[in-house]
């Protein structure tokens, strides 16, 4: 598709005030010029803002009161009550407020110059783990960014849109659903692999996704390691351990997968060249946020705000139907019993921004 002269100016002018965005100071320990022209998110319900609306699947979050406490309480499918940490973020990049996800056929323009997610609820960097509820696998929303990369270069034209994409920050966070909805709930993975091996199955499929976005343009990334899964409510309940504490052998998981997560990112840096790609640790900082509420003004990690918040996730469960979801989520570290509120998130995200995000600046 081609474009006129006067829509083409139009939108390397918005282009050109993306960067100027893009450059305003950041507050920290120093004031930082970020150049950074985009965001690009990929992975799981963490980081999905509505992708899932758009594919026949019921692991959706597109019903109140998801959303409760979005702009105009809408119900965007996030699974959250209002913003996720990658909105957070982008914000802090001097980006825009709201990361959009890739398959709203609604997309505007500006969205396309500034970053978008590719993520998918529910899903892994195991193909097994997104059948499970008829997702989109991490290495398909890679393909999906080969959809953007042309719809920008047609845009913009291939210098520009080459521009965009070497200078915008690529973040992915996955894996979790890959150990609690795959392999510690079905019998086909664990019959063939031990929790070792599987680590490093899912560790090979993470440097595949790099290595192809990498190929795609891509220079800058951040690699999330896995939270303290065994602390969501829904495991605790699940295991009945409400009262005693998180499910160990989960939270052993994630500490092992992520210390192989580390050694590959240090391979990473050495392997390809011009990369800039950083380890980013959510374990401990998240860990302590549970295990210490008070100290960051929640009143309870034990439970989400959504109904009990012991069970409840998605649209089945936690739903206007749902009887006693509270009025006020800011005391809850987690909105329903898997995913955290708009303010956990809000703190956590600016923890990651001063940490590992500027480290790519």
């Amino acid at each position: 598709m081609g474009y006129t002269n006067g829509s083409l100016y139009v939108s390397l002018v918005m282009l050109c005030s993306t960067f100027v965005s893009a450059g305003k100071a950041i507050e920290g320990k120093d004031s930082v010029k970020a150049k950074v022209s985009a965001l690009f998110t990929f992975g799981d319900s963490i980081v999905d803002p509505g992708n899932n609306n758009f594919i026949p699947t019921l692991a959706r979050a597109n019903t109140p009161p998801y959303g409760q406490d979005f702009i105009d309480g809408k119900a965007t499918g996030r699974f959250c009550n209002g913003k996720l940490s990658t909105d957070f973020i982008s914000a802090e990049l001097g980006l825009k407020d709201t990361v959009p996800p890739f398959l709203d056929p609604k997309l505007s323009t500006q969205d396309l110059l500034t970053g978008v997610s590719f993520a998918s609820a529910g899903t892994g960097f195991d193909n097994l783990t997104a059948e499970v509820v008829s997702v989109i696998p991490v290495l398909k929303q890679v393909e999906y960014f080969k959809e953007y990369k042309a719809r920008l270069t047609d845009l913009v034209g291939e210098e520009n849109s080459s521009y965009i994409i070497r200078e915008a920050i690529f973040l992915s966070i996955a894996g979790s659903n890959d150990f609690l909805e795959n392999y510690y709930s079905l019998p086909n993975r664990r019959a063939h692999f031990s929790v070792e091996q599987y680590e490093d199955f899912l560790l090979n499929i993470y440097v595949t996704f790099i290595e192809d976005l990498y190929r795609l343009g891509g220079r800058k990334f951040g690699m999330y390691g896995l939270p303290p899964m065994g602390c969501v409510p829904l495991e605790r309940s699940l295991y009945g351990q409400l009262s005693s504490g998180c499910v160990e052998i989960y939270n052993q998981a994630a500490l092992s997968y992520n210390a192989q997560l580390m050694s590959t990112v240090s391979k990473l840096k050495t392997r390809l060249p011009g990369i800039k790609v950083v380890y980013v640790d959510i374990y401990y900082s998240s860990l302590d946020i549970i295990e210490n509420p008070s100290k960051y003004g929640f009143e309870t990690s034990s439970r989400g705000c959504c109904g009990t918040g012991l069970v409840e996730t998605g649209i089945i469960t936690c739903n206007l139907k749902t009887p006693v979801t509270c009025s006020d989520s800011d005391k809850f570290v987690f909105w329903d019993s898997v995913h955290p509120t708009q303010r956990a998130y809000q703190i956590t995200a600016h923890q990651v921004f001063v940490k590992y995000i500027s480290k790519l600046l």
